[in-house]
């Protein structure tokens, strides 16, 4: 599992959103992938507000109790909703970029930290897993790593909430059926790179993964998962929590 912290040089996420805080506006932020055609993330929607976000992060939010992990917090937006709503959250994320913003932006606990990095071992109620947070994970085979990072993390009685989508629509064929290759790669395993202006970031795995296969996982290492909400396309929001 990477441990590691980006480089600025090597942080394009972060750089779009640096330039749309400084500037109110960014260039395009381009995804590449070997399985898809190119696409991009526009920087506004990463400042998006309570009002504005997808009905499975709101209930995320207000799911949410005691003390918070936000992963993969980014320009700050969850963690900023949950401070307005006066709960106590601490954000993460690996971009140095992006963590110098969300401290600016009144986000009161910001840490440029690693989930898996061994030293981290601060206790939560909830951690916080969105805009696709089973991403974080990569591959299948790292599921026992996270599981027991979730473990080592959680306080008794904890809860992780995480949200994913499930890619089988990608293979489906015009009679509705799914034409899935079963003896390759888990078709959730996607390949990314993100380039920004003249910042290009390292090549980078990313889990997406249906409800049935995290449950068997979560099941295996001891947590329970709950289906709390579906989303419109093949999305939803889970509650992992701890047998």
């Amino acid at each position: 599992m990477n441990t590691t912290i980006l480089s600025k040089d090597k942080d394009p996420m972060g750089s779009a959103i640096q330039d749309y805080f400084n500037h109110g506006k960014a260039g395009k932020l381009r995804v590449l992938s070997s399985q898809f055609d190119e696409d991009e993330i526009p920087a506004k929607t990463l400042f998006r507000n309570m009002s504005q976000m997808p009905r499975l992060e709101k209930e995320a939010l207000r799911l949410a109790t005691g003390r918070i992990l936000d992963v993969g917090g980014g320009s700050g937006c969850h963690s900023l909703a949950l401070q307005e709503m006066e709960k106590e959250v601490c954000a993460i994320d690996i971009s140095p970029r992006s963590v110098e913003v969300m401290k600016q932006r009144g986000v009161k606990d910001a840490r440029l930290q690693n989930l898996f990095d061994p030293s981290f071992t601060d206790t939560f109620d909830t951690i916080l897993l969105l805009m696709n947070g089973s991403g974080i994970i990569g591959k299948l085979s790292n599921m026992p790593v996270f599981f027991m990072k979730m473990k080592q993390l959680l306080r008794p009685g904890g809860t992780v909430l995480l949200d994913s989508s499930d890619l089988k629509y990608l293979f489906e064929d015009e009679d509705g059926s799914f034409l899935i290759d079963l003896a390759g790669d888990y078709y959730g395993e996607i390949d990314f790179q993100m380039i920004y202006k003249g910042v290009e970031g390292d090549s980078f795995d990313w889990l997406y993964i249906d409800f049935q296969t995290l449950s068997l996982y979560a099941a295996e290492y001891g947590f329970k998962a709950e289906l709390i909400k579906e989303g419109e396309h093949y999305n939803y929001l889970a509650k992992l929590t701890l047998n």
